[in-house]
């Protein structure tokens, strides 16, 4: 079965850092986002999009001390059937007017197109003791903390 998706709006950056920038007819939906400080953001890995990518199905050992091969479904990796990410963002400041959505931070590249924005609600989002193997229990336990982790020691590439 195929669906469409419309992109209602890009990731920019500037001198300022990271900002979501809504399409005019989208910004009407910001309406009652301000006093949640995160979203979370989905997008599209717009850059990984082809055939080649939307067939793999396991990959390398794309972390150190993971196991050899790993599903798709068991990493973030780009390269999947439907090149969809998610990001949890703080939010830092809300232009109605413009309809741009300052955030801390995102992992999407300048001009990477958003699909959709969810305000983050613990209720629905948060998990209190959350599971993970042991090849990944030493990485950062918040959005927070992984800004001053070094990512470097955990990725293959």
């Amino acid at each position: 079965m195929t669906y469409q998706l419309n992109a209602i709006g890009k990731v920019k950056n500037d001198e300022n850092g990271a900002f979501i920038q809504l399409n005019p007819e989208y910004i009407p939906g910001l309406q009652a986002l301000d006093g949640f400080s995160h979203i979370n953001v989905l997008w599209w890995f717009s850059e990984c999009d082809n055939e080649a990518d939307r067939h793999e199905l396991q990959t390398q050992q794309p972390y150190k001390d993971a196991p050899e091969i790993m599903g798709v479904f068991a990493t973030r990796s780009p390269a999947r059937p439907n090149p969809i990410a998610m990001t949890a963002s703080e939010v830092i400041h809300i232009d109605f007017v413009k309809g741009i959505i300052r955030v801390a931070f995102i992992d999407a590249n300048d001009n990477t197109p958003v699909l959709d924005i969810k305000p983050y609600t613990p209720s629905f989002d948060r998990v209190e003791a959350p599971g993970v193997p042991a090849w990944s229990s030493g990485w950062p336990k918040s959005t927070e903390a992984s800004g001053y982790f070094d990512w470097g020691q955990v990725f293959n590439f």
